[in-house]
């Protein structure tokens, strides 16, 4: 085995990285409701502010739960089902975890 081979490209960075290095395997940046709190797929979570809904002619209630959250690849968007809105994406910074 060349010792090329072993590299591998970070194409953020532009740099060729040794095998194994943590820049190789980034993190996923952790996402967090507006009090801080680690979500993940699966939670429940409390809207804090009334929203309307873009297209729906709707506005959700503070106080509203919204269950069976999905994350999304931007740490700051989760993706939820509501009984009256399919496709509702929500910011984070207007959930709370239950």
């Amino acid at each position: 085995m060349n010792d090329d081979e072993a590299y591998v490209y970070d194409a953020a960075t532009g740099e060729w990285l040794p095998p194994g290095s943590a820049a190789a395997h980034p993190e996923k940046a952790a996402v967090r409701d507006a009090a801080g709190n680690a979500l993940a797929d699966g939670d429940s979570v409390t809207l804090i502010k009334d929203l309307k809904v873009k297209g729906a002619n709707q506005t959700l209630k503070q106080g509203t739960v919204i269950r069976s959250i999905r994350l999304t690849d931007d740490p700051h968007e989760i993706d939820c089902r509501h009984d009256t809105i399919k496709g509702l994406v929500l910011r984070t910074e207007f959930v709370r975890k239950r």
